[in-house]
Order: structure tokens, then sequence, then C-alpha cells
């Protein structure tokens, strides 16, 4: 469609300076509005002026000459001063020959340049929850569509397995646990270090209560909490090594590790490389050393270290304490040139964090200092900031146990699937594996698909019960169409048709056919804005479209063998094109329902 669009508009630049004597760039032509008859429509007011007539002859008379001119023209309409253009049915009939030929329609083969694409990034504190699940679906999709676009791609996430968080769960456990293990409670490792990660919140709520009673005022009850008190300790024990506190911290990040596992394999995200903040959380500190002895950075009389981005229009950042340590941002500095130096023989080119627009601020900091250090590839960082995800009951509070559980939620849209399917008699004929199969697969394909279809920068409502519907803008409607055209297919399969050639296309047929063109522009565009939502939303227009062709046209008993030879190389090329748009979602389509 590309090279077409380049065409025409080519041809209308050598329009307008035959009929004008315009010299002008090539125009721009757009998509023309789904109201109105054509493909593509030229503006023409811009042109009025060397014209010397009015909108409608000014259009009318390029038009002509494009008819006469380009093959692939066959007409036009002009409303106003727009001038929509339609494309010869030829010209789609070899679009069809082209995508029916083309292996990976629409994608790119993979150019020189990598990209580090960051998702997940959980504490070892508790589980994976429903926030995780927009993070990690939004990032392995972004990285998919990159991927698809002609990029090489490094899927990372960096684990938050160290400080106060996890000590927490740590001190409650030793205080309440008994030795319970993954094991012996028969949990999954991430919920039982969850579980005592709520643990110590109840039991510091009541130390901090019977403070209170006893006339100690909040913020210093808060601070002299006997639970607490133990939790700093044991930050400070891991901080030196303690061999004791080393060994059950490793053993408790080991539950969670494979708790986690469990969870991306069920959720269907994976990832190349995996990065801990125990081994990263000191690695900025030598470059803001190095940074402050070039005047980048600056030391405050109390010997703490800082960053002043007024001039960017912003204030200043603290880098080092007083006593050396550092913040996030510090490590976040060291933890990015780490990475360009891990991946310099990929050349690494480019990185997207997948991080909640609560942290705008933090990234909007961090590149710019990157910048002042002179690295040449922050200007090809980007924060892939997201809304975050609400529910019909409220917003979600980890320390009180009240979110929403990612294993949990897995489960229950696997459940409302099997409800559904059932009810509507989707599994007739399945055997027991099938079936379990396809309620995991329409399961995960409504939640992923109702998360993915938003624009990721929107906070979200999530309702579990809404996204698993077999009508609609839903991951189960469109996995369903895809059954219907595999089993059509297979039909079609059996039937003896004659050679012929078929050049009336219907309306419907031709829908379909302008649509399945975009499909590249669409990659590219959705990499381009890293919303995998510009191709979910695509995926359901074919779809509707699609569906729209099945209810007009006699796809199988048509009296034309030839009409039906193309409507069935028609629907396979919308089921491909369909399964391909969903895997970039990494949603599996079925092909039996």
């Amino acid at each position: 469609m590309d090279n077409l669009h380049l065409k025409l508009a080519e041809a209308a630049q050598a329009a307008l300076k035959e009929l004008y004597q315009l010299e002008t760039p090539v125009p721009e032509l757009q998509q023309t509005r789904k109201e109105f008859e054509g493909d593509l429509t030229l503006v023409v007011f811009p042109y009025l002026k060397s014209s010397r007539k009015g909108p409608e002859q000014t259009a009318t008379e390029i038009g002509n000459l494009m008819v006469e001119r380009v093959e692939e023209v066959s007409g036009f309409n002009v409303v106003k001063g727009f001038l929509n253009l339609v494309i010869a049915d030829s010209f789609w009939l070899n679009k069809l020959e082209t995508i029916s030929g083309t292996e990976n329609y629409g994608f790119k083969q993979p150019g020189e340049e990598t990209i580090m694409v960051e998702y997940s990034s959980p504490n070892t504190n508790k589980p994976l929850h429903l926030g995780h699940i927009r993070n990690n679906l939004l990032g392995y999709s972004v990285a998919e569509l990159l991927k698809a676009a002609g990029n090489r791609v490094i899927k990372a996430q960096i684990i938050n397995d160290r400080g106060i968080h996890i000590c927490k769960s740590m001190v409650a456990w030793r205080k309440f646990g008994e030795g319970e293990t993954p094991e012996s409670s028969g949990m999954k490792g991430d919920h039982l270090v969850g579980k005592y990660y709520v643990a110590f919140d109840k039991a510091y709520r009541a130390e901090v209560k019977q403070l209170m009673e006893a006339g100690t005022d909040e913020k210093e009850a808060k601070e002299e909490a006997p639970i607490m008190q133990e939790a700093r300790e044991m930050l400070q024990k891991w901080e030196q090594n303690d061999p004791e506190t080393i060994a059950l911290w490793e053993k408790m990040n080991g539950w969670v590790y494979e708790g986690f596992e469990k969870t991306y394999e069920r959720l269907g995200v994976d990832f190349d490389k995996y990065y801990y903040e125990s081994q990263t959380y000191i690695l900025g500190k030598e470059v803001v050393e190095q940074g402050l002895a070039r005047g980048v950075f600056f030391r405050k009389d109390d010997g703490s270290v800082w960053v002043d981005l007024s001039d960017e229009g912003l204030d200043e950042k603290l880098l080092l304490r007083s006593d050396g340590t550092s913040v996030y941002m510090t490590q976040d500095i060291g933890t990015a040139i780490q990475r360009f130096e891990d991946f310099k023989d990929q050349n690494l080119n480019g990185m997207i964090y997948t991080v909640g627009n609560e942290q705008d601020y933090h990234f909007k900091v961090l590149f710019l200092i990157l910048k002042k250090l002179g690295h040449a590839w922050a200007d090809n960082l980007h924060h892939l900031s997201y809304g975050m995800v609400d529910l019909p009951s409220g917003k979600m509070k980890s320390r009180e146990g009240t979110v929403v559980d990612a294993d949990d939620l897995i489960r229950q849209m696997e459940q409302t699937a099997e409800e559904i399917s059932e009810e509507l008699g989707k599994t007739e004929g399945m055997s027991d594996r099938q079936k379990q199969e396809l309620y995991h697969m329409v399961g995960l394909g409504a939640l992923k698909y109702f998360i993915l279809k938003v624009d990721p920068r929107k906070r979200m409502l999530f309702n579990p019960e809404e996204s698993v519907d077999f009508q609609g803008n839903t991951g189960p409607f469109i996995q369903y169409t895809h059954a219907r055209i595999k089993s059509l297919l297979r039909k079609g399969a059996e039937l003896t048709l004659g050679k012929g050639t078929y050049t009336d296309l219907a309306e419907t047929e031709r829908n379909i056919l302008k649509w399945l063109a975009l499909y590249p522009q669409v990659i590219r565009q959705a990499a381009q804005e890293h919303s995998p939502a510009v191709v979910a939303n695509y995926v359901y227009d074919l779809v509707k479209f699609y569906n729209a062709f099945y209810q007009q046209q006699p796809i199988l008993t048509d009296s034309n063998q030839a009409a039906i030879d193309f409507r069935l190389r028609l629907s396979e090329c919308a089921a491909r094109v369909i399964k391909s748009g969903m895997k970039l979602l990494g949603i599996e389509v079925p092909e039996r329902m």
C-alpha cells in the first residue's frame, strides 16, 4: 500500500505541475473517510491560488488527469475541496496474491540496531498482581511489535530483591512461620512470602496501636514499634553480608523466583536478561563521583551530591546522600550504563522502560542526567508510561492483602471462559484436554485483549465478566471469528474447484482487501507509538469487515467456482493476519471452537 500511496502522491504532484505550472513538494494523501466512496484523498485547498478556480473544479481537473495517467486509479469523486480517489479492483486482486504469497506478511527483516525493553520488575516480597499483569502484557507486546517492525530486541527485567520490604517478610516468617515452606504449605513460593508480608503489616499495626494507647504519639510509635526495629536491624545485617541473614534472604527469594516463573509461563511472557537490584544498587556511585569531578554535578556543604536541572525547567535532584549512600536515581544511572556496556556487541541503541505513570518525573530526570553525562544513546531512551488499573471494587493495597492476585485472576478468567463456552455450546465434540486448553486460551485472550486494546497512557477499569464476551470488541469475539474461518477453510478444502478468473469485487470483499493491505503500516505505527492498542483495534476492525462479508457473500455455495476460490483465499489471508496480529499481543487463537 505504501508504494501505491507514493505513486499516487507523485502523480498528483505531476498533475499540479502540468495543469497549473505549480512546483510543489510531493503532497500528502490521506485515507478517505469511511462515509465517502474512495480510498485515498487529496486536499486541494492549498492549490486554489495557483489553479485560480473553485475547489470542486480544481479537484475534478486533477482527478480526470489521474484517471487518464494512472492505471491504478479507476475513478474519483469530489466533496468540496476533497478529491477522493478510487483504486481499481485489479490492484486489490493483485494485492491478495502478494499477501497470500508472502511469509510473515507485514513483518520486516531485522536490522542492525537492538532495542532493550524492560518490563515486570517486581518486588520479591509479594506475588504478581493485576498491575503487574498490565505491565507485563504491555512490555511483552511492545517487544514483539518492535521485532515485527525490523528491530532486534532484548527483553529484560530488574528484580527489586533488596531493601526494607523483603526484610519485613523475612522477619515475619522467622517470627511466625514455624519453618513453613512452599512444599509443606502447598502454596506457591511468591504467595507464601506475600503471606508473611501481610502478617508483618498486621503485627506492626497492632504494635503501633498498643504504643499509642500507652501514650506514645503516632509518629514515634511507628518508629519504635519492635517489629519495625527488627526489620531495620535485618536490613543492616544484610548490607553487612551477615551469613545467616543472607542465607534466609536467598532461601525466601528463591521461593519467590520459582513462583514468578510459573506465573510468567501461564501468562505467556518471557525474558532474555535478568538484572537484580542487589547486584546493581551501587553501580552508579562511581559514575556520580566521575560526574562530580567533571562539574556535571555539585556537592553541598553537608557532603551530599546533587544535579541542577533548573535550566531544563526542573529542580535539583539528590544523587548521593551526605553519608555517601546512593538513592534509586544513582542505581538507575549505573544500571543504564551497564546495560549498554553489556550489549555493546549487539549494537544496543535504545531502551524502553515499561513503568507506571507515577514515575514520569523520575524518568524525565534520569534521561536528562544521562544526556549531561555525554551518552549519545540517551536520546533513544523512552519511558513507556501507562495508567493504573482500577477495579469495580476500587484500588488495590498490597500491605493489607487486598490486591488482585495474578494467579487468582488467571484462574478466574479460565473459569469464566469455561462457564460461558459451555453455556454457548462452543466445546461440542472436544475431549477434556481440548476443552481445558480452550478455556485457558479464551480466558487469557479475554484478559490480554481487554487490557491491550486500551491506549497505554490511559487509566483503565478492568471488569473480568465484561472481558469474556463472544460479542463486541473482545478477545473471545476475535478468537471465535478465527475458529469460524478455519472451519470454513476445512470445508472448502473438500471442494473440487475449476479454474477461472474472478474480477467483480463486492464492497465487503474490497473492504477486507483494503484493510489487509494496511497491516504492515499498522505494525510500524504500533511499534513507533509503543502502543499494542493500535494492533488490537485494527484486528477488531478486520474481524468486523470479515463478518460482514461472511453474512453477505455465498462463500461455498456460489455458482461461480472462481468466486468460491477467491473467497476462500481471501478468508485464508484474513485468518492469517488475525492470527498474526493477535500473536503480537501475546494471544493465541483456536483452530476450532
